[in-house]
């Protein structure tokens, strides 16, 4: 069982799995979606609020691939309630005699951080660890590739403006990993009989104001790039989200970015580079503008 095969990183794995001749399921919130296997998948609801009905869809599953969560609350959607999502896809699990949960958090989630989303995950994490399941959590920084959000958005951001402003000194830290990268190693965490938490982060390690000069190189975008105190850019992209129908980017996140919390200590995972994918993929990325909302909750539809 994969969740959210029609989205992103889930997409990627159900892929993989696929290739190697496994039988897929999908839990996913958007039965209207596109869906790129076909018959190859089956699809289910999260029914998150009939848990029996979860259960009976978690039968005979052997691996649970979980990707489930939000990026920021929208609507009626808080991350307190993605974490008893979470709870109740983990608890429906149990009942349903998964053998292993495989679990995409972030790197270093902790329970006493003042950012939600990276408190929430360690929430999850820890429930996880306590459900009595084997289990594998891999905890990814940016994820980067054809369907990516923050680097597409910043090549679409120095596309079309002029000027693009970083927050601070923008020497905080990123590891990007490739979404195949994180893909095949999620699936091998899988075929390991140990429990383990590992942080799956690329093979290069860039400062934000380091990234953003490589995107915009490999862009050969004329922008010019300042550096602003963190609340302005933060402003900027509030308007500029009126435009493109979307929260560009939260306090939250920036609070992250700026706090190294998207850097790990630990050896890189990942194979691919992002400035060797950045240069394959130049005349792509960034042409259109990436959408959470519409990605997410526009429109929201309903079983």
């Amino acid at each position: 069982m994969v969740t959210g095969a029609f989205s992103y990183t889930g997409k990627y794995i159900a892929r993989r799995l696929l290739s190697m001749g496994e039988r897929v399921r999908t839990l996913t919130g958007h039965p209207v979606k596109e869906n790129p296997f076909g018959e190859q998948v089956e699809v289910f609801p999260y029914n998150f609020d009939k848990p029996e009905e979860l259960v009976e869809s978690l039968l005979g599953v052997d691996t649970l691939y979980n990707s489930y969560w939000i990026r920021f609350p929208y609507g009626e959607m808080t991350f307190e309630r993605a974490v008893g999502n979470t709870k109740i896809l983990i608890g429906s699990a149990q009942k349903a005699g998964v053998g292993k949960i495989v679990h995409i958090s972030i790197t270093n989630a902790d329970e006493k951080s003042s950012l939600p989303y990276f408190k929430g995950k360690r929430i999850v994490e820890r429930f996880i660890q306590e459900a009595g399941l084997s289990y594998a959590i891999l905890r990814p920084t940016v994820i980067f590739g054809k369907e990516g959000i923050l680097i597409n958005n910043i090549a679409w951001y120095l596309r079309n403006f002029p000027i693009f402003g970083i927050f601070g000194d923008g020497n905080y830290r990123v590891q990007p990993i490739y979404v195949e990268d994180l893909a095949e190693l999620t699936i091998d965490a899988a075929r390991k009989d140990e429990d383990m938490v590992v942080d799956a982060v690329g093979p290069e390690t860039f400062t934000y104001d380091g990234l953003v000069h490589l995107i915009k190189d490999k862009m050969n975008s004329n922008a010019k790039i300042i550096h602003l105190p963190a609340w302005l850019p933060l402003i900027l992209s509030k308007i500029v989200g009126k435009f493109v129908n979307d929260v560009v980017l939260t306090k939250d996140e920036v609070d992250g970015l700026m706090g190294d919390l998207l850097y790990s200590r630990d050896p890189p995972k990942g194979k691919t580079r992002l400035s060797s994918w950045l240069e394959e993929n130049s005349e792509s990325v960034g042409i259109e503008y990436t959408s959470e909302l519409k990605r997410h909750y526009l429109p929201r539809q309903k079983y």
